[in-house]
């Protein structure tokens, strides 16, 4: 019995192959029967499905072309007089104050194509300070320059967290855990990560007790802008800029600024190394890092050309502050404001923007001492937008777009509808201060570059003066200025 089941076994096995085959013809066979069989009644039918007829009980429109989303480019010369149509009703206002100025000209030109305002007192630029920042950053420094924050050793028994000037260093990672709350753009260094990176080496080293010290001397000079309102860093309204800080020197919870960020940070991350088992020994402490010290750990934050985006896109005050420090390192090897703004002035002249009367004492605009010669701004817009200077490119791709990005976001809800997406501005504002500096396609596609400025407003007309200026800028998408 046992001998017969295993022939059978066997003759099993050698018909599965069979079978198998057999399958695989009926399966063909009756591919190629419906397809030759389809063809052979009808030769005539269209083998495309969007060429068969639908049935005709069902009644559907002709299909139409579509419209096009834009008109085509016309093309020619801005015509000044439609510009100065486009935009004088908005900038006439009365929520705007006393003193408005306002200049457009093309992208691709030279100059002032339409003023409105006096010709007197150059307004305050606020904010828009910050694309002249920008610009110059981009010219001093290579867009994929990055900056580092680094941990060495101070002898047998110490260590130095030393501040290489990363403006967007963090407390801790920004997408750990894959959390949708904490991801933010662009990405972060963070100290956790060099504490984690830190502990590792020194317990290769057979090192678990050290001293920490802290090196802030890459910048140099007030960390309090002087030219700023007495009032900004106490009350937490800016923080004082250092070359090391975790969060912008925000606090881990509340509102404001701490007193001293480099020893917040310094803090930050001597606990960060207490809990993976290094024990530290007292409390941070200022200290310069010994010359030609060893490296233990180190973390790396975004390009140049990602944090200019970011400056510009949501109006990062603390990071512009960063940026011209870095500005006057890379110019003359000084990370103070004084050589920060000798630089910005050299950078933008050598590369052919007259500032004329323009003093710029700060990178942010904070300063109510700035002043802004309305034609420079239009040039350094230019400039950025410069086929010989691509590198210069994120000044221009960082400025949010009206009602869609950045602190954009929420405006351009009055004015000419057409005015969202065609305008690309930076925001400026402060007390009785807005302007709007940046790019306005009209209807035609001709690009304009533009800088509009109130700086007398008063304070209960602050969103109505904020409108008109969005108004005006939208009246330039909208317009067709040939």
């Amino acid at each position: 019995m046992a001998r017969r089941d295993v022939r059978h076994g066997r003759r099993r096995a050698r018909l599965l192959p069979l079978v198998l085959l057999l399958c695989l013809v009926v399966a063909a066979a009756a591919v190629w029967r419906y397809d030759v069989l389809d063809r052979w009644l009808d030769p005539a039918a269209p083998t495309d499905p969007s060429a068969i007829a639908p049935p005709e009980e069902l009644s559907l429109p002709p299909v139409v072309d579509p419209s096009a989303v834009a008109e085509e480019p016309a093309g020619g010369p801005v015509a000044a007089q439609a510009v100065r149509r486009a935009i004088a009703r908005a900038l006439r206002d009365e929520d705007l104050g006393p003193h408005v100025v306002a200049a457009v000209g093309e992208l691709d030109g030279t100059g002032v194509l339409a003023r409105i305002g006096p010709k007197g007192p150059l307004p305050v630029p606020a904010s828009t300070t910050k694309v002249v920042t920008a610009v110059a950053a981009l010219l001093a420094m290579d867009p994929d320059t990055t900056f580092s924050t680094s941990v060495v050793e101070d002898g047998p028994r110490g260590i130095v967290l030393v501040g290489g000037g990363d403006p967007l260093l963090a407390s801790e990672p920004t997408r750990a855990g894959g959390d949708e709350d904490r991801a933010v753009w662009p990405d972060r260094a963070d100290v956790r990560t060099l504490a984690r990176e830190t502990a590792a080496a020194l317990k290769a080293e057979g090192r678990t007790r050290v001293r920490v010290g802290y090196d802030t001397s890459l910048f140099s000079g007030p960390a309090d802008n002087p030219r700023w309102r007495a009032d900004y860093v106490p009350d937490g309204v800016v923080s004082p800029t250092t070359s090391l800080w975790v969060d912008e020197g925000r606090p881990a919870e509340g509102f404001g600024r701490v007193a001293d960020p480099a020893l917040t940070a310094a803090t930050v991350f001597a606990g960060e190394l207490s809990r993976r088992g290094i024990q530290v020994v007292g409390v941070p402490r200022e200290r310069a890092a010994p010359d030609g010290a060893t490296e233990l750990a180190s973390v790396t934050g975004a390009p140049l050309s990602q944090i200019v985006e970011h400056v510009l896109a949501v109006s990062d005050n603390e990071a512009a502050e960063v940026l011209l420090r870095h500005v006057g390192l890379a110019t003359e090897g000084v990370g103070s404001v004084e050589a920060g703004r000798r630089g910005v002035v050299r950078l933008l002249g050598e590369a052919g923007v007259d500032l004329g009367r323009t003093r710029l004492w700060d990178g942010s605009g904070l300063s109510r001492q700035n002043r802004m010669e309305p034609a420079a701004l239009l040039d350094v817009l230019r400039l950025a937008a410069s086929g010989e200077h691509p590198e210069l490119r994120a000044a221009l791709t960082g400025l949010p777009v009206a009602g869609f990005t950045g602190s954009l976001t929420d405006r351009f809800d009055t004015g000419a509808p057409e005015g969202r997406g065609r305008v690309r501005a930076k925001t400026g504002t402060l007390t009785g201060v807005t302007s709007l500096a940046g790019l306005a396609v009209d209807r035609a596609g001709r690009t304009m570059v533009f800088a509009m400025f109130a700086d007398k407003v008063p304070v209960e007309d602050t969103l109505g003066a904020r409108d008109a200026m969005d108004a005006a800028a939208a009246a330039l998408g909208a317009c067709r200025c040939g």
